[in-house]
């Protein structure tokens, strides 16, 4: 049976599929396209329930206690450190990301319901384990439109900031950024690489999300795939992409084809001719 669906909001805005926890074949994305503007957001849910406040708090201490103790974190922590396996190693990859700076900053897209789930309490345990294990990630800001009052002070209270604004991924890295994006549409991956084709954007930016290799692999001859990917492809050209090891099926539904995305320089002139005009 496949994980459960991250229900959109009322508005008909982000719809965030979990793959299926099967390890025959690998998912096929399906983006849903959305052109909507900037917009204020408030949860449906604006009372804050101290019971359930608890009883999340719980939760999420618990799936950070399971993941911080897991094989899988631990070869997620070696591979940031220092991977004997690669000559180009993820830790240099982000050190380039943070150029003269000290921290980078965590945004957190598509997270899901950390209150109904146990795949969207694993994603955001490892945005959280990050931040304490490595002095070089920075605040974290947080969005996802079916995030309810509760859930959202719980997570103010782990030092997380939930954004007021659904920017639909089209934030500008204006400092160095980690976008950490598991499991989003395939439209949020490329509304955020349209906000950002420029080579002085690009570089300040390290993404974890779904494999762009995975896409490239799957694409179709359908129009609406085709428009959704159109940048995700033309952004592997230019992509250094590291593909995680899930390790144990307790964090398969959470992470498979999960990979970190970096961006390499090259000539802000060469960008334009990666994708047709009015893209």
């Amino acid at each position: 049976m496949g994980a459960p669906v991250k229900n959109p909001s009322s508005d008909g805005e982000w719809t965030v599929v979990l793959p299926s926890k099967r390890r025959q074949g690998r998912r096929k994305p399906k983006p849903k396209v959305h052109e909507e503007e900037e917009k204020p957001w408030k949860s449906d849910d604006l009372e804050v329930d101290i019971q359930r406040q608890a009883r999340l708090k719980k939760k999420m201490e618990s799936s950070i206690k399971k993941l911080e103790s897991s094989k899988f974190y631990t070869a997620l922590i070696e591979q940031l450190k220092s991977p004997e396996l690669n000559l180009i190693k993820v830790s240099d990859q982000f050190r380039l990301v943070l150029g003269t700076e000290t921290q980078l900053q965590m945004v957190v897209y598509g997270i899901g319901s950390i209150e109904a789930y146990e795949s969207p309490r694993f994603q955001l345990s490892i945005a959280v384990l990050m931040k304490r294990e490595f002095h070089w990630v920075g605040n974290i800001e947080v969005f996802d439109p079916i995030l309810s009052a509760t859930e959202s002070s719980v997570l103010e209270s782990m030092g997380c900031t939930v954004l007021s604004v659904n920017e639909q991924a089209r934030r500008e890295a204006l400092k160095p950024t980690l976008f950490f994006m598991p499991h989003c549409e395939a439209n949020l991956y490329n509304n955020l690489l349209q906000a950002n084709w420029r080579v002085d954007r690009l570089c300040r930016i390290a993404l974890f999300g779904n494999s762009f290799q995975m896409y490239e692999e799957q694409v179709t001859v359908d129009p609406e795939v085709i428009r959704a990917t159109k940048r995700i492809i033309a952004a592997r050209r230019i992509t250094r992409e590291f593909a995680i090891e899930t390790v144990a099926d307790d964090y398969f539904p959470a992470f498979h084809d999960s990979s970190w995305h970096f961006f390499s320089s090259g000539l802000d002139s060469e960008l334009p001719l990666l994708v047709s005009e009015g893209s």
